[in-house]
């Protein structure tokens, strides 16, 4: 992707007017256009302003004289042709869209130089192109993340303008990288160097790019309207929840074992705390209520910090759930069930499958009593590595391993004469590897590009298993590590958006080395560990860092709640019960308030600005109460500087401040008193969410409600949640990264720390009692892990025991 792209120097070609496009096309475009340009003006505006300002910052505050000069001198040629630069950069975009269906220039090679002279340097690109290269790709990047959907739906209406198929991200006019590569070409008018180019760049992506994602949206929904390709959507494909699987779950999180479940969450203090991001470390593990007991999580009583469906939960005197909550990302290694006896496990697994067969035995008709040949398990590993070399199938396909088993056997037949047949322990392998692919394959999208690779290693994981019986009953085995991370990358909680497609080629390369060099020595699969896990690693890095960043603009967003409920209560207690027309009670509880509000946040309480705003209030209170018209000129002249610093016009704030500073009464001027009103209400007020200002009251939380409240009041930050996503069960997971005492809003972002969304903590409540959330425990939280708990449900009802038999690895253990 490259953001240096020049447009057509023809000026015919340059404009929509002169482009040879069909009229409805050209129509279609200049609305799009005009939409763009109305939306991002008032930013470009306040953005030409800012950068004026900074540039005379920076050169007051230099300590070099080299610095200064050379900002002195870029905020000379700014001034000079800052009328230039928005006229140029909607040109620029008018270029783009009037040679939509041109074809993009095929990339010719360039006339070979003279000779360099001997000692000179030799540079393909300049370096300050290839940084602003990266900074405006990455500006692009980051807006095409949080408008996916939109930028996909613009790709499919765009090419249908174009009369091509979907433009991807790169071609879309008007999109990210194009808005970028207009600013870049548009930037040539101003003649400032690349460090004052590199700081209009950051502040193009702080003030006009962070409110890029919505303006693609109303993009979107202009073109429906238009009819390019009305009523366009997507709907993401998913495979249906097994009604199988829900039983068992249900009676997996019903059954007994919770003991050793709360053992495990009263001692998870230490992991939790030492857990993944920085922001565990923030002091963000504060405890609900009015209460500020940080680190909650490692002082939760046993059994209340975990999650899970029971019937139990909400019951006085029992625990709500048990088990730690999951925290980790996507495939990272865990050492959670780490420390068992293998060599007991192991002898409880092989009575499962004892009765197992016993069971089947009883349904099957008697045998013939020939004598057969019992394959030896190096014969059997011989076999089986001839066929892990062999190039796969047409298309690509895998036998089973049940197919793969009955081949063995007629192959020894033909060498042997007679029957053959496996040892009762490799038998064992057989199955149980069978039976945990059969669970693997209900929790991984089979469309998904890893589904592949987790049938590639089939072959090599039977050979583990079959020379080292501690593939199922160790969690950290490295082959069964290898396996949970390419499967955790097709499983069926994770959404368009949470994997990143960098990754795919690090599997592929991983599952290749193990199927190529695998031939009994398990450190092939160590070695591709260790490559896979440097690729996560840097994943997870990604996610964190991008993590927090969300997580600070919550707290910023936290902060002003406080500041507007104390602003809002110091007011209300200035007011008291002094007799105010209520039209000036209105001004006072939604303009003034914003003032009171933004003072408290950026001054603090005990600065001499806060108490100035408070003297001030105090004399507008007693301006409205009075009986008799008041000039004060110094307090109105204050009172609409005031205004204007949180955003309401010359105008609006002067008619604001004639009537908070003087006694006019309700029945005067009806007519600019309404007109005043309705631009107040249709007003944003200073720091309102659309989304969680008009919330309904909802009726009081019931025993189970409440006890799953104050669960989640108590959970770690990092927890992982799964949402039901619709009627047929489909799931996906969030991570709960941080949620607000003071709001009870809790922020979620995705598997690459993306932001989805905010739930309140009593929303969030109400779903898991609801069934449509849960809360992801660590026993659950590896896909591997939980398809083996499901294998081990699978054989306690065969062999009718229930859960008598507690197994490493398995969620009652």
């Amino acid at each position: 992707m490259s953001l240096t792209t020049h447009s057509s120097d023809d000026p015919g070609r340059r404009s929509l007017a002169a482009a040879d496009l069909p009229r409805r096309v050209r129509k279609a475009l200049d609305a799009a256009l005009r939409l763009v340009s109305m939306e991002l003006d008032p930013y470009l505006a306040s953005l030409l302003d800012e950068y004026e300002q900074e540039l005379f910052r920076l050169a007051e505050r230099a300590r070099h004289p080299g610095s200064e000069s050379a900002y002195v001198q870029a905020l000379r040629s700014f001034r000079s042709n800052r009328s230039d630069l928005v006229p140029q950069f909607m040109l620029e975009l008018e270029a783009g869209l009037a040679t939509l269906r041109t074809p993009p220039a095929s990339s010719t090679p360039a006339s070979s130089p003279a000779a360099p002279a001997a000692g000179r340097v030799l540079s393909l690109v300049d370096d300050s192109m290839i940084d602003e290269d990266t900074l405006l790709r990455e500006i692009a990047t980051r807006q095409e993340g949080r408008a996916s959907l939109p930028m996909h739906l613009l790709g499919q209406r765009f090419g249908v303008l174009a009369g091509t198929p979907a433009l991807d991200a790169e071609r879309l006019p008007l999109g990210p990288q194009a808005v970028c590569r207009a600013l870049r070409n548009a930037c040539r008018s101003l003649q400032i160097g690349p460090e004052a180019r590199e700081l209009l760049y950051r502040l193009f992506d702080r003030m006009v790019m962070a409110h890029y994602a919505p303006v693609l949206e109303k993009l979107d929904a202009t073109l429906d309207q238009a009819g390019i390709l009305g009523g366009l959507t997507y709907v993401p494909m998913r495979l249906r929840a097994s009604p199988r699987g829900l039983a068992e779950e249900a009676a997996e999180n019903a059954a007994p074992g919770q003991a050793a479940g709360r053992r495990k969450a009263g001692a998870h203090s230490a992991a939790d705390d030492d857990h993944g991001s920085d922001t565990a470390n923030q002091g963000h593990r504060t405890a609900g209520g009015n209460t500020a007991n940080t680190g909650a999580a490692s002082h939760t009583p046993a059994g209340t910090a975990t999650g899970g469906r029971t019937g139990q939960a909400g019951v006085p005197g029992r625990p709500v759930g048990a088990g730690q909550p999951h925290t980790g990302w996507m495939a990272e290694t865990t050492t959670a069930l780490a420390g068992s006896d293998e060599q007991a496990s192991y002898a409880a697994l092989q009575q499962l499958l004892a009765g197992r067969r016993a069971l089947i035995g009883k349904l099957k008709a008697g045998k013939s009593g020939g004598a057969m040949a019992t394959l030896g398990t190096g014969e059997v590993m011989q076999a089986l590595g001839t066929l892990q070399r062999q190039p796969s199938g047409p298309g690509g396909a895998k036998p089973s391993l049940m197919d793969v088993r009955q081949m063995l056997l007629a192959q020894a037949r033909q060498r042997h004469g007679k029957g053959a047949t496996l040892s009762q322990r490799d038998n064992d392998s057989f199955e149980l590897l069978h039976l945990l692919y059969g669970q693997l394959e209900g929790e991984i999208q089979t469309g998904a590009p890893a589904a592949a690779l987790i049938r590639r290693l089939q072959l090599p994981l039977l050979r583990v298993a079959l020379q080292d019986q501690a593939f199922f009953v160790q969690a950290t085995h490295p082959a069964r590590e290898l396996l949970n991370t390419v499967a955790e990358t097709a499983a069926n909680w994770l959404d368009k958006d949470d994997v990143d497609p960098q990754l795919l080629m690090p599997l592929q390369q991983a599952v290749n080395h193990v199927v190529d060099q695998y031939d009994g020595d398990s450190k092939v699969f160590e070695a591709s560990n260790e490559k896979l896990q440097a690729h996560l690693q840097a994943q997870v890095r990604k996610a964190e860092m991008l993590e927090r960043r969300h997580i600070e603009a919550a707290r910023g967003k936290e902060k002003l709640e406080v500041a507007k409920r104390r602003s809002s209560a110091v007011l209300e207690k200035l007011m008291g019960d002094q007799r105010i027309p209520k039209f000036s009670r209105a001004l006072l509880n939604q303009a003034w308030a914003d003032v009171l509000t933004l003072t408290l946040l950026r001054q603090g309480e005990e600065s001499p600005e806060w108490q100035a705003q408070l003297d001030a209030t105090r004399r507008i209170i007693t301006a409205c109460a009075r009986g008799e018209e008041i000039a004060d000129p110094a307090l109105a002249s204050h009172v609409e500087a005031a205004l204007s610093q949180v955003g309401y016009h010359a105008e609006e704030a002067g008619i604001i401040a004639a009537r908070l500073t003087s006694s006019r009464s309700d029945e005067d001027d009806p007519a600019s008193r309404t007109e005043l009103a309705m631009k107040l209400k249709a007003r944003t007020r200073l720091g309102e969410d659309a989304a969680h200002a008009r919330r309904p009251d909802l009726p009081p939380r019931t025993t189970e409600e409440q006890a799953r409240y104050e669960q989640l009041r108590v959970m770690p930050f990092g927890t992982w949640i799964e949402f039901t996503t619709n009627q047929q069960g489909d799931v996906v997971r969030r991570r709960m990264s941080w949620f607000s005492p003071v709001t009870d809003n809790a922020l979620f972002v995705n598997q690459r720390g993306q932001r989805i969304g905010e739930h309140s903590l009593d929303s969030l409540a109400r779903m898991i009692v609801a069934g449509q959330a849960r809360i992801v425990t660590a026993e659950r939280g590896r896909l591997v892990d939980r398809a083996w708990q499901a294998t081990l449900r699978t054989l306690r009802s065969f062999a009718g025991r229930g859960d008598a038999l507690p197994i490493s690895g398995d969620a009652h253990a």
